[in-house]
């Protein structure tokens, strides 16, 4: 029977606890241990039921227990404690941006951005279900951060009435996935209302109908994230299932989903009144927001697309998260036609230049549509997620720009991080606390912070982290039970999940994303060897892995099943684990009480990979292969200090295409550290029974690692690289109500049309084909320009060492200054270019050419889509005078 109407009743709490609805309905309690504490300390029992969501548990909570805590006077001054903490962190005037926003001469604040944040999902707390994996905690650690800090942002994400999906392992050890309708009336949510009281709400045109998207508003501590959600009774059943769940559905609701986050997004802020200045893409998930951007910057300043496009672009920021081809969404044309014709005409665009804005080929009719390839094209700053990411991204994308050699793509890196607060352990925390001080919290991308690592006494370091352990068994065995009770699993099973893994067993954790790349059962690859290192007598090592595969992953699925076989297996069973339904709950756990964390990726299809770094912070030893972060970790080591963890050695036949020989050779390397190193290391034991090398190795580690790999320290990254520089550029392009945008798009218009007649005629030097190093040399080249000016173009001089290939490796490029104009050749106007005084500081053979780019003082990103020019093998001459162009021209500062 279905209600006539229906309503919302909340918690009815005592006068003087009044304020825990405020610490309810902010999210920082989910990193604020004082804060869990308080909700745990009214009914633990009911903490845990309710998947640690404060809200569900005050209107769960029976009133006499709300009445006892009112009139408890240890509850009150814990319940004033975290108030008092609250108010004083949302109002704190110093925050890290604003002190680094004013100017240091009068004080006075400078023009600050407003970054909008565009996510397909954020991994806050799991009672918040919006997230699936790495890609939405990063995204939470991202606005977690950013409170932190005091950067002025906002966040856009979808509102998933089923969330991702609950993942229960069946009798046979295979994924079964559920999915739950949430009750969003019990999560930390205000729906957005108009001054009138009814709902705030956006229209999106999809074919046939518009469909209607409401908005709610989440907290997180000085950040607000605004969720869209289409399930809204004006709109048909489908529609109101377009945000029902996290990635299901088919490739057309997956469209469907990513037109509400980036164009309802863009509408959505607009209808609160928001103004953003600076648009990040988090994934090409939220890349049509970039083009919402400039559609309204059309209407709003009478411009074209092209215009509009610049107006826009320096406030664009896109961040790839892998380098996986399955991981980049495409569309077909035939699926985008009907909901994007009408879209491109009122862009002003034809339908073939609409879809080429998003093919890396563009003229390539059976191309799909890919929405990586639209966010590059559009947004002026774009990066991966860790510097081997950067690299293998311009690669795998640097067909974008034509004639470019790949290593000059313009993708950048920002390292990952994670944030502290939100996953060291409490006791962790306070151990810090009491050694480090507190600008590890504060300030912890400040390496100084962390110098007084090597001082923390060693007892008190491993008796800390035996405790993560002990909690972690615990936890695990719960976790089992449950398990096993949902699936009624016989008495006798049930009884020995109290006995699963040791308390003081040296542990593995392996959690993560179960792709195929990701290699989750590589540990099984000689199921004998292992069998025999877990069980060497006196020296128990157990394995705990936990993880989920996309409902739509087959393989990755197989990998599930595969290592839950293995663990059923009486050689492993109770010293191989797998638990259930992956979420930040059981990340918490497995983090902060593995002593070793393993990641096997393929490299390089690890884009970063963030459990390490939270491992890391909590004491563990990271082991791996060079992949993602690890790859920047180990090659960033100090030489002089205690390893800081170990590193899978690559196999030598990484590029014949033998995948199983080479998880072969991979998984023997990884036998001989657990054999040779890791695990002598962690059982090498002194007199008071402290593992003295073990110990050494994670203050090494805790030190040289921390203070790079955190959230604080990639928001500031991004602050100040992208955000701050992004919105100045922005200002300035609209405070001329778009003259400068007109005029670089008309720039780049003739650009397009004159670029056919840019050559290098010739090239000149006077460098001997051989000469001491850092001798200095002298290049000159005459480039033929057509139409163009020298202010229109940069010439280059592109000198590096020389491989066995033959090719130019680890390349400086200087440039070349225009000095006179030469006689015209058949090519149009020429103008001799020069530089001297270039010198190279190593011998061996080095190689250089020259090449002529596109240049404009105002772009935000140069006009790399038009084909680089590079001077052909024979335009080179050897001379001791320049005479280029028929006259000779004296050398600089000749009388």
């Amino acid at each position: 029977m279905q209600p006539i109407g229906t309503f919302v009743q909340r918690p009815v709490l005592p006068a003087r606890l009044e304020r825990l609805r405020d610490v309810a309905y902010n999210l920082r309690w989910s990193w604020d241990h004082d804060s869990r504490a308080l909700f745990r300390r009214l009914d633990a029992d009911l903490w845990e039921r309710t998947r640690h969501n404060p809200l569900l548990l005050l209107g769960r909570a029976d009133q006499s227990t709300l009445e006892r805590a009112a009139d408890d006077a240890g509850f009150l001054a814990h319940f004033d404690r975290v108030v008092a903490s609250l108010d004083s962190y949302l109002q704190n005037p110093s925050t890290w941006f604003d002190r680094t926003t004013r100017s240091a001469a009068d004080h006075r604040r400078v023009a600050t951005p407003l970054v909008a944040y565009c996510s397909a999902e954020f991994g806050i707390t799991e009672s918040l279900s919006i997230f699936a994996g790495g890609l939405g905690v990063l995204a939470g650690d991202h606005l977690k951060s950013a409170s932190d800090l005091g950067v002025p942002l906002v966040a856009v994400g979808l509102l998933y009435r089923q969330g991702y999906f609950r993942q229960q392992i069946t009798a046979a050890g295979r994924q079964h996935e559920a999915y739950e309708a949430n009750d969003i009336s019990t999560w930390p949510l205000t729906l957005q209302r108009t001054t009138e009281g009814a709902p705030l709400t956006v229209g999106i045109d999809l074919p046939g109908r518009t469909v209607v998207v409401q908005l709610w508003r989440a907290i997180v501590g000085r950040v607000h994230l605004y969720l869209l959600d289409t399930d809204v009774p004006l709109n048909a059943a489908a529609d109101r299932d377009i945000t029902a769940q996290l990635y299901g559905g088919d490739i057309e609701r997956r469209l469907q989903q990513e037109i509400v986050l980036g164009i309802g997004g863009v509408r959505a802020l607009g209808a609160l009144g928001i103004a953003p200045s600076v648009w990040h893409m988090n994934e090409g998930h939220a890349a049509f927001c970039a083009l919402e951007r400039v559609r309204q910057a059309m209407d709003a300043h009478a411009l074209d697309f092209a215009a509009a496009r610049e107006l826009v672009a320096p406030g664009l920021v896109f961040t790839t998260h892998t380098p996986v081809p399955a991981g980049h969404d495409r569309f077909s044309p035939e699926l985008l036609a009907p909901y994007f014709t009408d879209y491109a005409a009122k862009c002003g665009l034809a339908w073939c230049d609409f879809l080429a804005l998003g093919r890396e080929h563009p003229d390539d009719p059976s191309e799909p549509f890919t929405m990586t390839v639209l966010a590059l094209r559009l947004a002026a700053w774009s990066n991966g997620v860790s510097r081997l990411h950067g690299a293998v991204s311009r690669a795998m994308w640097s067909g974008l720009w034509p004639g470019l050699p790949a290593g000059e793509a313009p993708i950048g890196h920002v390292t990952n991080g994670v944030h502290f607060p939100s996953w060291v352990s409490r006791d962790v925390a306070e151990l810090y606390d009491r050694y480090l001080g507190p600008r590890w919290r504060e300030e912890p991308a400040d390496a100084h912070a962390w110098q007084r690592v090597a001082q923390l006494p060693a007892e008190e370091l491993w008796r800390t982290h035996e405790r993560g352990r002990e909690r972690l068994v615990a936890f695990a065995r719960q976790h089992l039970r449950t398990q096993l009770v949902r699936r009624a699993a016989a008495p006798a099973e049930l009884a020995a999940a109290d006995a699963v893994l040791d308390t003081e067993a040296l542990t593995i954790g392996f959690a993560r994303r179960f792709a195929t790349y990701k290699r989750a059962a590589l540990l099984f690859h000689d199921p004998d060897r292992l069998a025999r290192l877990l069980s060497v007598p006196g020296r128990p090592v157990q394995i705990v892995f936990s993880g989920k595969a996309h409902p739509h992953d087959e393989p990755g699925k197989a990998v599930v099943a595969q290592v839950n076989a293995f663990a059923r297996e009486a050689r492993f069973r109770g010293r191989v684990l797998f638990l259930e339904d992956y979420d930040l709950d059981v990340a918490r756990a497995l983090t902060r009480g593995s002593d070793v964390w393993l990641n096997t990726p393929l490299r390089p299809n690890e884009a970063s990979g963030t459990s390490g770094m939270k491992a890391a912070a909590n004491g563990a030893l990271n082991v791996s292969t060079s992949d993602g972060w690890w790859a920047e970790a180990i090659a960033d080591a100090r030489p002089d200090a205690p390893s800081i963890g170990w590193r899978i050695t690559s196999a030598t036949n990484a590029g014949d295409g033998d995948a199983g020989a080479r998880d072969a050779e991979e998984a023997d390397a990884l036998y001989d550290l657990l054999e040779q190193e890791i695990i002598p290391c962690f059982y090498d034991r002194d007199a008071a029974g402290l593992p003295r090398a073990w110990i050494a190795r994670v203050k090494s580690a805790t030190a040289q690692l921390c203070h790079q790999f955190n959230a604080h320290r990639m928001v500031r990254e991004y602050t100040q690289r992208f955000y701050v520089p992004g919105a100045a550029a922005s200002a300035g392009r609209r405070g001329d109500d778009g003259a400068e945008a007109r005029a670089l798009a008309g720039w780049r218009e003739r650009m397009r049309g004159a670029w056919s007649q840019v050559c290098i005629d010739a090239v000149e030097t006077d460098a001997a084909p051989e000469l001491p190093a850092r001798t200095p040399i002298r290049v000159c080249a005459l480039v033929s320009l057509g139409a163009l000016t020298p202010a229109d173009v940069r010439v280059e001089l592109y000198l590096g060492r020389v491989d066995a290939a033959g090719d130019i490796i680890h390349p400086d490029a200087t440039r070349l200054l225009p000095v006179t104009e030469a006689p015209d050749t058949a090519s149009g106007s020429a103008v001799l270019f020069e530089a001297s005084g270039v010198a190279c500081a190593m011998s061996g053979l080095h190689g250089f050419t020259v090449r002529v780019q596109p240049e404009h003082r105002d772009a935000a990103a140069p006009l790399l889509t038009l084909p680089v020019r590079w001077a052909a093998p024979d335009a080179l001459v050897r001379r001791g005078v320049t005479t280029l162009g028929g006259s000779r021209v004296p050398p600089p500062n000749a009388s």
